[in-house]
């Protein structure tokens, strides 16, 4: 123990113990070893000798501060300084490290890097920049006194960030076929999309037109709501960077299911056509059947259903929607070619990242970093 004063108004400070016997076996010493000091003798000193200069602690440590300080000046080390800080509560998740731990061990999640985790690996694996989280931290600044900060603040920096550096593609999640009844059968034609629409410098992409489409499910109701501008029997959409085309049937299988949408298209309604000028109120993307390629696109979403999991039923708030693998995803053939950790934008989708562990050379798989817009926001 150091004889420091038992009366001593702050616990620590009452002749607190250095060491501890322990009889285990050690990593390094085997069993020779025995004698282990306790944290608050080890911590200035290991300060001291790695040259630390300022020691950066949660606010539970600063009753340890004075015996931190005295330690020091007992053994006239070189002193660190050590300095309290509020810890970051995020929404939507945890960060202790023992319930993260906790998460790992139990299969909740894949591991430390599993996208959905509050890890530096794991942000990184999403699709997170460096910039983005460095813009997190300067908006929130580092204070004294305990509050929570909004997930939606960590995601409205990294959306602000990869809107103005992720270069823009089509991909189609959940897929629907567009069959334009009037296109030749034989004719692929080839639009030039903008690669950034603000951004010039960032070039452009030649998109491939065929008979055959796919466009997101979602876009097409066979019973159309009212507001509902996109793709319904009898109602025109804009397919971007192409033509206006018109619903005039549907196909259903023998549950029911819509499984294809025929349509008329207008070839002069093309970029640069007499009708380029022509009005409709919905715009919507497409994938060619013939020439998009399969992928696998993950759309990850919070990890916990409730702002703040807490208590011993904390992981009983776990959000079992938190992930959805979508296996028949529809892409442009240029993101074939995705590199790891390369950022993309898929246009009224959200921006996405090519996974680094689980993609192969050819077969991307495509993690979303997050929406183009806060869904949180809303009431659900």
């Amino acid at each position: 123990r150091a004889k420091i004063d038992m009366a001593h108004p702050n616990l620590n400070m009452r002749d607190p113990v250095m060491y501890r016997i322990v009889h285990a076996h050690h990593h390094r010493q085997g069993e020779r070893w025995c004698l282990y000091p306790m944290y608050d003798w080890a911590h200035g000193l290991e300060d001291s000798i790695e040259g630390i200069t300022h020691s950066i602690c949660t606010l539970e440590f600063e009753n340890h501060r004075p015996l931190y300080d005295w330690f020091l000046d007992q053994v006239e080390a070189y002193h660190p300084q050590q300095i309290e800080f509020a810890r970051l509560n995020l929404t939507y998740t945890v960060m202790s490290k023992r319930k993260l731990l906790q998460l790992v061990q139990e299969g909740d999640v894949t591991g430390w890097d599993d996208p959905r985790m509050p890890t530096l690996v794991a942000l990184r694996r999403r699709g997170y920049t460096p910039e983005s989280i460095r813009n997190f931290c300067d908006r929130i600044g580092v204070g004294r006194s305990d509050s929570w900060i909004e997930y939606g603040l960590l995601e409205d920096c990294v959306r602000e960030d990869l809107n103005e550096r992720a270069p823009r593609a089509m991909a189609v999640l959940k897929p629907l076929q567009l069959v334009v009844d009037n296109y030749p059968e034989d004719l692929v034609e080839e639009f030039e999309a903008a690669n950034h629409p603000q951004r010039p410098e960032m070039g452009s992409r030649r998109v491939r037109f065929c008979r055959e489409l796919f466009i997101e499910r979602d876009d097409f109701l066979e019973i159309p709501s009212k507001g509902f501008h996109r793709l319904a029997p009898g109602q025109e959409v804009r397919l971007r960077y192409a033509y206006i085309v018109q619903c005039t049937n549907i196909v259903k299988d023998e549950q029911g299911e819509i499984v294809e949408v025929r349509c008329t298209y207008d070839p002069d309604s093309h970029t640069g056509g007499p009708a380029a000028g022509r009005k409709v109120k919905g715009t919507i993307h497409w994938v060619s059947a013939r020439h998009g390629v399969t992928a696998e696109v993950r759309l990850y979403d919070r990890l916990f259903t409730v702002s703040n999991p807490s208590g011993e039923d904390w992981k009983e708030t776990l959000n079992p929607d938190s992930v959805e693998v979508l296996t028949a995803c529809r892409l442009e053939q240029a993101l074939a070619a995705g590199r790891p950790e390369e950022r993309f934008q898929f246009e009224r989708q959200g921006y996405f990242c090519v996974d680094a562990t689980d993609s192969l050379p050819g077969k991307p798989i495509f993690n979303r970093t997050v929406t183009l817009r806060d869904s949180w926001g809303k009431p659900r």
